[in-house]
């Protein structure tokens, strides 16, 4: 059984429908751009075939096999059924191989693999507007050489602009995602139509004969255009990442009904026109179109172009979130820019490097043909990394026969690997690029987890059992002050050491002291029901757990205002956070140099070189302050440092 049970309902009616559109725009963005760049790759890339009718064909039937296999059978029938209460994506699935407990060396290399795989879509998330939007302007170097000059000017300028709009969120152009989208489909399909008419007998390159055979005759650079026919699936998984915005039913139903269909047709449009005009190959897309609709469908592919780029743009915020939550990343300011929509955020920090090297891109390459040698890595490695975390859920979570899971496997990683291997040729061409984000985001990633992982073994350590701790207060009766403080721990079930320290040197404690800890849940949402609980430890204290899934942002206030009243006995307190004094812990790092031993045995749980001990400081120095992420009133927070031997 999938994670489905917690799904919402799937729609029907105007409801679907409605869905259906919208995830036009913002699944299908990124595939749906793809014939402005695709075909032309494979007769013109630094791999091409000659262009014959045998080869324009088996290329055709590659790509109609592609589309049906990789999106229609792997992610639309098998991968999307496991799901996270309703959410996709790597992250998503990670979340549900990882297992409870101490995970062992295999489970172990499995997360880093997943977290490799989501570090690819950063990647991705690059290189897409850049492509995307050169491919769309380079439509008016058809129309007059005269543009030449200016592709790379315009194209800085919309991506920039698309850049600079984000922080005020996508609500807004969000409601016109799927009609821009819409009538590009319509748009590409009519002009594929436009091409079959005059050479009719593409059609016969549906025939998976014609691709047995070109790589029968083409060999091993028959194997290495499969760099190139990637391109037509490298909105594959955006399907599964937004699964959670739309359900699967709107998505099949857009895909099916809409996205396929013309797809096919214009892919086919362009191959005949190709049969037809060889000089067409220099851009068989925009060749398609007739001279009076040419400056009309620039606008419209550079609007489909956005509409791909943001939905990018927006899967790499939602993807941050995701991570800051799991414990993969440092906090980060989270900006949510609608009051609706919990998916509408911004973040800053990862907006502005997508910019920086989405420019640098379009600057150092120059064309979408260029870039085209970068785009593909970043996919067919994700895609890999999918296969293989889906075959573990298959197994583990739903019960599956080994010979099915090992057979499906088999056949999923078959395709994966002969792309990944296709693209792992476009390294010395640019490929290199989205592998070297993946890894520099791995590395940041991967040091965070071990480095909160080895910080939290030396907080338990300073951590006093409860037990001991309220005996020594009942004991001492210390001076107890009118009110509320809520003193954050990561450690439940202990005095944190801001308490002790607190205790020490003020000497005094509030009327009612509440412990809290936040824990994050590996499922996207958590129910209010479950959100919060509360348990009275005597002597005025507190233990309270507040529980929020990993699509979510915490919010402390709002979790300790539905809590409702704590206190004494003699009727309690409703919690007001304006009135509440939040004491906070704020470490200072010291890396212990090389050949230093661990303090004691616990802080051995992770052992780690000094340059990343230094690394991971330097994260913790950048990181949101804890006041601004938890959302909490400044003027109601108290710091109490410490240092701590690292």
């Amino acid at each position: 059984m999938s994670g489905g049970e917690h799904a919402r309902k799937e729609p029907s009616g105007k409801a679907l429908a409605f869905l259906s559109l919208a995830a036009l725009g913002v699944v299908y963005g990124d595939i749906g751009t793809s014939p402005l760049y695709a075909l032309k790759e494979c007769f013109t890339g630094p791999h091409a075939i000659a262009l014959s009718k045998e080869n324009v064909l088996g290329v055709l039937s590659l790509i109609f096999w592609s589309l049906n296999f990789v999106v229609t059978f792997k992610y639309l029938t098998l991968v999307m059924r496991a799901d996270n209460r309703g959410e996709g994506g790597i992250l998503s699935l990670l979340a549900l191989v990882r297992p409870m407990g101490e995970p062992n060396r295999r489970y172990r290399l499995l997360i880093a693999a997943g977290l490799f795989g989501s570090a690819l879509l950063y990647g991705d998330g690059i290189i897409t507007p850049a492509i995307s939007v050169l491919s769309a302007v380079e439509g008016l170097r058809i129309a007059t050489p005269a543009f030449d000059r200016w592709i790379i000017p315009i194209a800085i300028v919309i991506i920039s602009a698309l850049f600079a709009v984000q922080r005020r969120g996508t609500a807004g152009v969000g409601k016109i995602f799927g009609p821009v989208t819409a009538t590009w489909f319509v748009c590409i399909a009519l002009l594929g139509i436009r091409g079959i008419a005059g050479h009719p007998d593409v059609l016969a390159a549906m025939n998976p004969w014609h691709a047995a055979a070109f790589f029968g005759r083409e060999g091993w650079t028959g194997v290495a255009i499969l760099g190139a026919v990637v391109l037509v699936v490298t909105g594959g998984e955006a399907l599964y990442a937004d699964m959670g915005h739309f359900g699967r039913r709107p998505i099949r139903l857009a895909w099916y009904g809409v996205v396929l269909p013309a797809l096919v047709l214009n892919y086919f449009g362009q191959g005949a026109l190709l049969l037809e005009r060889s000089a067409a190959v220099e851009n068989p897309f925009y060749a398609l179109v007739p001279s009076w609709a040419l400056y009309p469908m620039v606008v419209v592919a550079t609007c489909a172009a956005i509409v791909a780029s943001q939905a990018l743009i927006s899967g790499a915020f939602s993807l941050t979130r995701q991570a800051v939550q799991l414990g993969f990343c440092p906090r980060m300011n989270i900006v949510h820019t609608s009051g609706e929509q919990i998916g509408q955020i911004y973040v800053p920090q990862v907006n502005l490097f997508l910019w920086l090297a989405c420019i640098g891109l379009v600057v150092s390459f120059g064309s979408a043909s260029a870039l085209a040698a970068t785009y593909g890595v970043a996919v067919t490695g994700t895609m890999t990394i999918t296969s293989i975390l889906f075959a573990v859920v298959a197994r583990r979570l739903w019960g599956w026969a080994m010979w099915k899971v090992v057979g499906l496997t088999t056949l999923f990683l078959i395709v994966d690997i002969a792309f990944f291997g296709a693209n792992l040729l476009k390294v010395p061409h640019g490929g290199w690029f989205p592998l070297l984000v993946a890894g520099l985001v791995f590395l940041l990633m991967s040091s965070w987890k071990k480095g909160r992982v080895r910080l939290s073994a030396l907080v338990q350590e300073n951590t006093l059992p409860l037990d001991l701790f309220l005996k020594d207060i009942a004991a001492r009766k210390p001076h107890r002050v009118p009110g509320a403080a809520v003193f954050l721990t990561s450690v439940p079930g202990g005095a944190p050491p801001v308490l002790l320290h607190h205790l020490k040197h003020n000497k005094v404690l509030h009327q009612t002291v509440m412990l809290m800890s936040i824990m994050t849940e590996e499922i996207p949402q958590v129910d209010e029901a479950d959100r919060i609980r509360c348990r009275e430890l005597g002597e005025g204290f507190y233990e309270i757990i507040a529980k929020f899934g990993f699509m979510e942002t915490p919010d402390i206030p709002s979790a300790l205002t539905s809590l409702g009243r704590v206190g004494p006995a003699d009727g309690g307190m409703v919690i007001k956070p304006m009135e509440t004094t939040f004491y906070l812990g704020r470490e200072t790092l010291i890396p212990m140099g090389k050949g230093k031993a661990p303090p004691s045995p616990a802080t051995r749980v992770e052992m780690m070189p000094k340059w990343r001990k230094k690394l991971f400081i330097l994260m913790s120095r950048n990181a949101q302050p804890a006041t601004a992420f938890f959302g909490l009133p400044p003027n109601r927070v108290v710091e109490l440092g410490a240092q701590l031997q690292f």
